[in-house]
This record gives C-alpha cells, sequence and structure tokens, in this order.
C-alpha cells in the first residue's frame, strides 16, 4: 500500500512520498511526549509500514525546534499507576513502538531535533542512523524522577556504547550534549540545526541509491542474529536474504554495472 496523502491522527503524522516514510510525534505542548493514545498510534504506524514493500527508508522527528520526544507523557493517567503496573504493562516493541522491535526489515533514520530525553533517546536506540542537530540533548533521565528506563533504554546503551560511558549516563540520568554522543558511536552526524534537513536528506538518499531487497536483508540478518557467532548467522536463510539472492533487484544491479549506468531498482 501506498500512501500519498499525510494523515493525522491523535498528534502523530505519517506521510509517505518517492519510498520514504516520514513519521512525526507532534505534540509540541508536552515538548513532543507520548502518552498511550499516541504510544498506540506510533505501533500502527510501523505495523503499517512493515507491511508496505514500497517503503524503502523511514525518517523519524518531533515537531518544532525544541524537542525529538522528552518520553512518556507526565501529565498523563499512567503515571499514577505504580512501577509495578507500569512494568507489568510495558509495550513488547518498546517504547514509541520501535525501541525493542524486531521486526520492522526497513532503515530507521532518527532525525535528532531538540531534546531525547527518557523515552525519546529509547527511540533513538530503536533508530538504525542517527542524525542531529548541535543544539541536541540526550538522556535516560528516568532516575531524576523515581522511575526506570525500562523499555529498552538500560539494555540497549549498554549494548550500543561502552560499559562506563552508558553507566555514566544510567546513573546520573544527566543529559549528554550530541557532539558526546557522537563520541560514543551512538550519533552518526551532528550538524548545526539549520542543516539537519540536508544531513538526513543526504543518508536517504545513500540508501534509496542501494537495492531495496538488499537492504532489507541487512537490516533483517542484523536484527535477527544478534544473539549468534558470525559463523552461526551466516548460516541462517531468512526470509530476506533468500528474497535478495533471487530478485530483481539483483539482476538490475549487475546489468546496471555491465551497462555503466545507475540501477533503477524494481524494489522486487
Amino acid at each position: 500500500m501506498t500512501v500519498s496523502a499525510e494523515e493525522k491522527v491523535d498528534q502523530v503524522t505519517l506521510s509517505i512520498e518517492n519510498h520514504v516514510a516520514a513519521v512525526v510525534i507532534d505534540r509540541q505542548h508536552v515538548l513532543n511526549a507520548v502518552d498511550g493514545t499516541a504510544q498506540a498510534r506510533l505501533n500502527e504506524i510501523w505495523d503499517r509500514i512493515e507491511a508496505d514493500p514500497d517503503v524503502r527508508a523511514v525518517v523519524i522527528t518531533g515537531a518544532g525546534t525544541r524537542a525529538f520526544c522528552v518520553g512518556a507523557d507526565m501529565s498523563a493517567a499512567a503515571v499514577d499507576k505504580t512501577g509495578l503496573q507500569y512494568w507489568a504493562e510495558l509495550d513488547p516493541n518498546g517504547f514509541g513502538g520501535l525501541s525493542l522491535r524486531t521486526t520492522l526489515d526497513v532503515p530507521v533514520i532518527a532525525r535528532v531535533n531538540g531534546y531525547a530525553l527518557g523515552g525519546g533517546m529509547e527511540i533513538v536506540l530503536g533508530a538504525d542512523i542517527v542524525v542531529a542537530a548541535d543544539t541536541a540533548r540526550f538522556g535516560l533521565t528516568e532516575p531524576r524522577v523515581g522511575r526506570l528506563a525500562l523499555d529498552g533504554g538500560i539494555h540497549q546503551l549498554v549494548r550500543r556504547v561502552p560499559y562506563t560511558q552508558a553507566m555514566s549516563m544510567l546513573l546520573t540520568g544527566r543529559k549528554a550534549e550530541a557532539s558526546e554522543m557522537q563520541s560514543m558511536g551512538l550519533v552518526n552526524e551532528v550538524v548545526p540545526a539549520d542543516e539537519l534537513d540536508d544531513a538526513v536528506q543526504r543518508w536517504v538518499d545513500q540508501i534509496l541509491s542501494c537495492a531495496p531487497t538488499s537492504v532489507r536483508a541487512v537490516k533483517q540478518m542484523v536484527t535477527r542474529t544478534a544473539h549468534l557467532t558470525a559463523a552461526e548467522a551466516r548460516g541462517l536463510r531468512l526470509p530476506a536474504l533468500m528474497a535478495a539472492l533471487d530478485s530483481d533487484d539483483s539482476a538490475e544491479g549487475v546489468r546496471a554495472f555491465q551497462e555503466k549506468r545507475p540501477p533503477v531498482w524494481p524494489g522486487r
């Protein structure tokens, strides 16, 4: 399925154009914090993208200039629950339906335009590529309000950056600048805020220059074999891998190389 017009439901938008899906959390009155309804909408969006073979890349961001997402909406009724109630009701896909999702084979770019705190940083940890404005700030700040980053933050961060770097954030709840997160290896590129869209577009263009079936296979192979050795992982006949090996994209890539022209990917 393909969506040509923008949709807006509970202040979360989805638009798809030229094979790229844009997901925007637009709750600027609470710095793009996510409540239960927005969480459900985000899960619906990811499910829809998963089912749409025409989508070849996703960009997720927050509306406005102040915040990417500051996590759970602390003004929402959900915060009245005990910690045990909250833990028992955690979304298996993680915060924003993304931070622990393992079934999305489309590359996700986080466009971090401002504060990415708590669950917002967990969404960042669920992305594949992170491009940040130099004004962005990151942090798993839950301990400062008596909470825990249970939606992927604690377990993902220690797997993505060196142990002492992760613990320096987890044990203090501090905020870090984009440049520091880049030095840790969590952020791919940091640019001035007015250059953020251009930087994101460069990454999108590079993804789109590759065969869609190859890109899907790469992501599926990475996300579904993290618990295996490299030798064990290579032996798995994952669906996206087998589809890529016998795809029209594969034939087109070789043909375009031989004919010395840019490939035109069928996407199948």
